[in-house]
């Protein structure tokens, strides 16, 4: 009788067991979907919380920086247009946006003259002698095709009335 009693326990305390495993299974589905979500958020405030943190340590880097557009340009060109601001970091973070703005564009010109000369100088490549060939001459069309790029435009109007 013991077999047989032990048998029908076994099973009912199996039947407990999976209905145990598949009640917690939902709630832990629910739950690892939460946590499949979680992380995303996690990730998110991670990756803002890494851009903060880069952005803090590049702004006290500034402190010791001096650009080389000097403070004084920097300062009159912001209050003629009317921006206000007494953070010293934040205007040598303009200036240096501005040097490498300029520093695109004459590198931007310096490869135009590069073409220009390299598909002119093969024509007359025995014109001019070595020091020559090392040598680039920037011109105002180059300087307006580096412009062009930017969307700004250099040149002057065909006619004056």
């Amino acid at each position: 009788m013991s077999t047989s009693s032990s048998q029908p326990q076994t099973a009912s305390t199996s039947a407990n067991a999976n209905a145990a495993v598949s009640s917690s299974n939902s709630p832990a589905v629910a739950q690892d979907s939460q946590q499949a979500s979680q992380p995303q958020i996690s990730r998110k405030e991670a990756e803002e919380a890494r851009k903060d943190r880069t952005l803090a340590e590049f702004l006290v880097m500034l402190d010791d920086y001096e650009p080389l557009i000097p403070n004084e340009v920097t300062d009159y060109y912001l209050q003629r247009v009317g921006f206000e601001c007494e953070d010293v970091r934040l205007k040598r973070l303009l200036s240096l946006a501005a040097q490498k703005f300029v520093s695109d564009i004459a590198a931007d010109a310096y490869q135009h003259a590069r073409f220009r000369t390299n598909a002119s100088g093969r024509a007359r490549a025995t014109q001019f002698s070595a020091k020559d060939k090392t040598r680039t001459t920037l011109t105002m069309d180059d300087l307006s095709l580096a412009l062009a790029e930017y969307g700004i435009n250099s040149r002057k109007p065909e006619f004056y009335l």
